[in-house]
């Protein structure tokens, strides 16, 4: 199990996966998990901590279990890294798979790992991920994804994830159960990584029309946004109201009106003290089972659970 390291990785995408598998050795597993730097010096990570390594990549062994590449927050320093790049393009040669976590996405994919795959990363890089590396194909919901033997993770956390599915898969499900009971985390984390971002993000439109819309939307989620109420805000017709949406949004219209009211709920139920039906009605949702319905579809958690894994830890005991 080898994990490369590097100067401004995410401390957690490194130390996440060796807490799994190092955990997992005292249940019964057996991986040999070394941390490698380009010199097999320590680097500096992402929070100003600085980690050693266990050598250089010369002291590896010919043939790999698993290659595991961390991420950097700035990923363009990352791939812009040749030296990085080509160890990792040689070692995924050696490697019986390849893994990623977070922003390593980006690095596999410079080398050309995700040609023609389906990965995933952080949430709030997937677009980027998608615009810098049109072969690959990005998926932003999932915590993590296979696609043959190359496997890659969304932001930070969700390499414990994917590194229990690896031990599940390695030594079975009780091994992989055992390591999450004592890591205190979810053997299989329910709902995507969309629950945790803060919007859906839509493009930035240039068309004042579509400006015009998405500002009355935003300003009043709950209110009448049908496409011919839309169309009139905008001064275009209904039909180039959908052309320009998907043109300059990357949704439709009703799309659009659907993430808005999917946020402004987010919110009432993080921050808020009224009930779900209540939620449903300020968000425009109009009854609480729609309100379940599209956060099942879209969150793949229901309200309720929603309100209870983002609510603020300090309840009353901040009166």
């Amino acid at each position: 199990m080898v994990i490369v390291a590097f100067d401004g990785v995410q401390l957690l995408d490194v130390t996440g996966p060796v807490e799994v598998f190092t955990t997992a050795n005292h249940y019964g597993a057996d991986y040999d998990v070394r941390v490698v730097s380009l010199a097999g010096d320590a680097v500096a990570t992402s929070s100003g901590l600085v980690i050693s390594a266990d050598g250089a990549p010369g002291t590896l062994p010919r043939r790999l279990g698993t290659l595991l590449v961390p991420g950097r927050r700035d990923w363009r320093s990352a791939v812009a890294d040749t030296d990085l790049i080509g160890l990792v393009t040689d070692l995924s040669t050696r490697a019986k798979r390849v893994a990623s976590v977070c922003a390593g996405a980006f690095v596999l994919a410079e080398a050309g790992i995700l040609d023609g795959r389906r990965a995933a990363t952080h949430w709030e890089l997937a677009s980027q991920l998608a615009a810098a590396y049109p072969r690959v194909r990005v998926d932003g919901h999932p915590v993590f994804v296979r696609d043959g033997h190359v496997a890659t993770s969304a932001g930070i956390t969700a390499g414990i994830d994917l590194s229990l599915s690896l031990v599940e898969e390695d030594w079975g499900a009780d091994v992989a159960r055992d390591v999450a009971r004592q890591l205190v985390v979810f053997m299989a984390r329910p709902g995507g990584q969309a629950q945790f971002s803060a919007r859906l993000a839509p493009r930035e439109p240039r068309h004042p029309a579509v400006r015009r819309v998405m500002d009355r939307v935003t300003a009043d989620p709950a209110g009448c946004h049908t496409l011919a109420t839309l169309a009139d805000t905008g001064g275009v017709s209904v039909r180039h109201l959908e052309r320009l949406f998907r043109a300059e949004v990357g949704m439709t219209p009703g799309r659009y009106v659907e993430s808005v009211r999917v946020e402004a709920a987010q919110a009432l139920l993080a921050d808020g003290a009224g009930t779900v039906e209540e939620v449903a009605r300020q968000a425009g949702f109009g009854s609480s089972e729609s309100l379940r319905r599209v956060f099942q579809h879209t969150l793949g958690v229901s309200p309720t659970v929603y309100r209870a894994r983002f609510r603020s830890t300090l309840g009353d005991r901040t009166r």
